[in-house]
C-alpha cells in the first residue's frame, strides 16, 4: 500500500521536474552568435554599439543573449544586428555581381552597400559591403526591411568607415 502512494506521488513529481528542467535563464529571450574579429573591428563595432538608433522599424531595442557590444537587436521576433562577422561567400559570387542569383543581390540604402540575402524561412540577411567591417542584420519575415535598413544606415555611415574589411 505504501508503494502504490509513492508511485501515484512520483508521476506528478516527475512531470513538474521534466517542466522546471526545460526553462532555463537562457530560455528567456532569442540568442544570437557573437562575432570574433580582430580588435581593430572589434573597436569599430562598439562604436557602432553606441550609434545605432534606440528604435529600428518603430520597434524598441532588446538585445539577443549573450550580451555583447557586438550583438543588438530590436522587436520580436528580433531584428538582429551583428557586427564584426566574415565575409559571406556570396559577396564573391559573380552570379550576384552581375543580378543572376535570385536568392542574393546587392544594393545600397542612403549611403551604405548591402548584400540581400533571403533565408530559407522568408528571413532576409544583409551584410554591409565596401565597409571596414562586415556588419550583419538579419529582418525577420513578413517585416519591411527597407525601413530597418534607412533606420541603421546613419549609425553604419558614423561607425563603420568606407573601405574593404579584411
Amino acid at each position: 500500500m505504501n508503494s502504490s502512494r509513492h508511485r501515484l506521488l512520483g508521476l506528478p513529481l516527475l512531470v513538474l521536474l521534466t517542466a522546471v528542467a526545460g526553462c532555463s535563464a537562457t530560455d528567456d529571450g532569442p540568442s544570437a552568435a557573437v562575432p570574433s574579429p580582430d580588435a581593430k573591428v572589434v573597436a569599430l563595432c562598439e562604436d557602432l554599439d553606441e550609434a545605432v538608433p534606440p528604435k529600428v522599424d518603430g520597434l524598441s531595442r532588446k538585445d539577443p543573449e549573450p550580451a555583447s557590444k557586438l550583438t543588438a537587436g530590436w522587436g520580436n521576433p528580433l531584428i538582429i544586428l551583428r557586427c564584426g562577422v566574415e565575409r559571406p561567400p556570396k559577396m564573391a559570387d559573380p552570379e550576384v555581381a552581375e543580378g543572376r542569383d535570385a536568392d542574393a543581390v546587392a544594393g545600397g540604402v542612403n549611403g551604405v552597400d548591402w548584400l540581400m540575402e533571403k533565408e530559407d524561412d522568408g528571413a532576409y540577411r544583409f551584410t554591409t559591403a565596401n565597409r571596414e567591417a562586415y556588419v550583419e542584420v538579419t529582418v525577420p519575415a513578413g517585416r519591411d526591411s527597407s525601413s530597418v535598413l534607412i533606420d541603421l544606415a546613419a549609425a553604419v555611415k558614423k561607425a563603420i568607415p568606407e573601405g574593404i574589411a579584411l
